[in-house]
């Protein structure tokens, strides 16, 4: 078993340190730090774990460090960590600032330690139905809205809620971007609390991103168009749902429920499919796959470099945002 720790006990940090006691083959939890001494008090009699007095202590005790605290403190902790050899576990965004995020990646080439970034969605039963599914998306629509909640709202909807979608995209296309045009609307708070953004790639593939925290209804759904295939993906009640194009003449056909199909370019089998969802605790199991990556020494399936690239997405796309309220 692993020793680790965790930093910041708020609201997603409890949920951390229930997964993390919940995995009590792959971690052993040696206990935590916050910030605030009631609520720290209050935690560690509520899961009778060790409240640890500063952050140094904690860190020099463990192997691992869960970084679950305020994105602008991410990379001093990460930094302290990083240099006294700790591999890392450490919530989206990865850092505040694309400088921060860049010298985080390189301390931790220097290093050599494991960091892997907390996008959960990755970790989406709707989307691990997809593992064995060939993608090669050329068209890609996301939604992503909330109903209006005040914590979150100091940062831009695209660092909020957008950047998830984004981390999800740049792991589905492998291919740069080529251009990116957007626009947000800042309602109730100072940042945008609404936005869109249509990304373009070299090989041609284009993502129509919407993500909204003022929504009258949750959405979380991502819809994808390739060759002779459609996908549905519904993060929020966890379904899937692919259509696929075949030629008649194909050697790996399904067994069932085929239909043929007249197409302008000849017959093919169209099948449905509604892959069966195997329910899974999406932090637990982000968690234990960044152990899996220090003990086989293998790259984490969230590595420091795609929390890099996300972040560095979002804040083109805030960028051109602002540009365009320059504009108008």
């Amino acid at each position: 078993m692993l020793k680790i720790g965790v930093l910041g006990a708020g609201h997603l940090g409890k949920i951390h340190i229930k997964c993390i006691l919940m995995a009590s083959e792959t971690y052993e939890l040696v206990g935590f730090y916050d910030a605030d001494p009631a609520n720290a008090q209050k935690v560690a009699a509520a899961y009778g774990i060790r409240s640890f007095p500063d952050m140094d202590s904690l860190m020099e005790a463990v192997e691992v460090v869960d970084i679950v605290t305020p994105t602008t403190t991410h990379f001093e902790l990460a930094r302290k960590a990083m240099e006294k050899g700790k591999h890392i576990f450490i919530e989206k965004p990865l850092t505040h600032t694309i400088q921060e995020a860049e010298a985080l990646v390189k301390l931790s080439e220097e290093t050599g330690v494991k960091v892997q970034v907390g996008h959960v969605e990755r970790f989406n039963p709707a989307l691990l139905a997809l593992e064995n599914m060939p993608l090669n998306p050329m068209f890609i629509e996301a939604h992503r809205l909330a109903i209006f909640n005040p914590r979150g709202t100091d940062v831009s909807v695209v660092l909020d809620l957008m950047i998830h979608d984004l981390d999800i995209l740049l792991s589905m296309v492998p291919s740069e971007v080529s251009h990116i045009s957007a626009s947000g609307v800042a309602v109730v708070s100072d940042t945008p609390d609404i936005a869109n953004a249509r990304i373009e790639f070299a090989n041609g593939c284009v993502a129509n991103l919407t993500a909204s925290r003022i929504s009258i209804k949750q959405m979380r759904k991502v819809r994808l168009f390739q060759q002779d295939a459609y996908i549905s993906l519904d993060f929020l009640d966890k379904q899937a749902q692919i259509i696929r194009l075949f030629d008649q003449s194909a050697t790996d056909l399904p067994d069932t429920d085929l239909m043929e199909l007249d197409t302008p370019r000849g017959k093919k089998l169209l099948h449905m499919q509604a892959p069966d969802i195997e329910p899974v605790n999406s932090i637990k199991m982000e968690l234990e796959s960044l152990a899996t990556s220090i003990v086989q020494d293998s790259r984490p399936p969230v590595s420091i470099q795609d929390g890099y690239h996300a972040l560095k997405l979002a804040y083109e796309i805030i960028g051109e945002i602002e540009r365009r309220s320059v504009l108008i």
